[in-house]
């Protein structure tokens, strides 16, 4: 059996979880997510529970079993507690404003990037040089936070760029003087 697909989903009080014509739709207090399940791949609900079953045990089907159950699993804990993402800016005058909805980072470009967050995700300032990204689906969260990392990565000789906090950023030497 796969170790993560037999494992047994605790569904929340607060979470309504419905599944009707291969959709699994997770209602809770901080919004709304749905998935499309296999149809080879069944659910049942016991004791508060929500648990996966796969038809057979071929490859194909075993990596169907982990992968849905994953998935509902973090449905559920997002529209329950929601997922976060914190980002640090490192650099001389590298910073982040926001302006109404928008939100402005100078990044040592001859310009300045202005990005929109999609829906269902929020961005908050914490400092010019630290935000947080936060929503109830974790890969959106995530996409959104790889992407505005993508502006400016971190370089390995003086450690400037954008990058996730408690990132460890790997340092080369810079070059040295010719005898």
């Amino acid at each position: 059996m796969s170790r993560i697909g037999k494992q047994p989903i605790p569904i929340p009080a607060n979470v309504k979880v419905e599944r009707a014509n291969g959709v699994v739709t997770v209602q809770g207090p901080k919004g709304k997510l749905s998935q499309k399940i296999h149809d080879e791949i069944t659910s049942e609900f016991k004791d508060g529970q929500m648990h996966f079953y796969r038809p057979s045990d071929s490859k194909y089907h075993r990596a169907l079993h982990g992968l849905y159950r994953a998935l509902v699993a973090n449905m559920i804990k997002g529209v329950s507690q929601g997922f976060s993402r914190d980002l640090e800016i490192e650099g001389v005058g590298y910073k982040v404003e926001q302006t109404g909805k928008a939100f402005t980072f100078s990044l040592g470009y001859s310009h300045s990037i202005v990005i929109l967050p999609p829906a269902g995700i929020e961005i908050k300032v914490l400092a010019p040089n630290k935000f947080s990204i936060s929503g109830v689906n974790k890969q959106l969260v995530g996409q959104v936070a790889a992407k505005i990392r993508s502006f400016r990565e971190p370089e390995p000789y003086k450690g400037k760029g954008i990058r996730y906090a408690g990132e460890h950023i790997r340092r080369k030497a810079g070059k040295t003087a010719g005898a």
